[in-house]
């Protein structure tokens, strides 16, 4: 069970190898069998007991080598360089899921991994915009990640596509675009058209509050 206080209020991104849709969010198989693909945010607001975080970043690459459910997944978590020894510390007991409640996203994680690769601090540079469905995810040698609308086939006009989960562990409301990926860290893959989602999400040891 949970003992510390925490709260994270922020930019959530998530961008994956599959489709644009993301089956996992609707419970079916990735799009080619496998997953590759970063989740995290920039916390505009936060703080694990009296550790505020406010102005720090977090990701994590992951790889499943099938639907997430069955596990055996591999995460790299990728913390902001700004962030003090304390601050390290209260991200990753948040990433552990010891702080968190059964079915949580941060919980369900710690089950579905099987293996963790040593973390890496660097900047991280993240740029939002999620009325436009656009956003720009720097991390030098790393992590790139270019966020932009899913386009028409035929005429090029930009496609608005939101998708709402009343009961959703990772966020309750977020627009699906267009997202291109290359991970050269720990996990390396490169994705040049994938899944997104960007979302405003408030994430609690009980689980998403908005």
């Amino acid at each position: 069970m949970p003992n510390t206080d925490w709260r994270i209020k922020g930019e959530w991104l998530k961008a994956c190898s599959c489709d644009y849709g993301c089956p996992c969010d609707f419970n079916a198989r990735p799009t080619r069998g496998w997953c590759k693909g970063l989740i995290g945010m920039h916390v505009t607001e936060g703080h694990f007991g009296d550790v505020v975080l406010d102005g720090l970043s977090f990701f994590v690459t992951v790889d499943f080598p099938g639907p997430l459910h069955e596990g055996n997944g591999t995460i790299q978590p990728i913390i902001d360089a700004r962030a003090t020894p304390e601050q390290r510390d209260a991200l990753f007991q948040i990433l552990s899921g010891r702080q968190s409640a059964e079915g949580t996203i941060f919980h369900i994680f710690s089950l579905i991994v099987s293996t963790m690769l040593d973390p890496v601090f660097a900047p991280i540079e993240l740029t939002f915009d999620y009325a436009k469905r656009r956003a720009r995810l720097a991390i030098p040698g790393v992590l790139e990640t270019d966020v932009e609308p899913i386009r028409n086939p035929v005429t090029g006009a930009e496609h608005h596509v939101r998708v709402v989960m009343p009961e959703g562990f990772e966020h309750r409301e977020g627009e699906v675009a267009h997202a291109t990926i290359s991970s050269t860290a720990g996990i390396k893959f490169e994705v040049p058209k994938g899944h997104a989602t960007l979302a405003h999400v408030e994430q609690t040891p009980a689980g998403v509050a908005a």
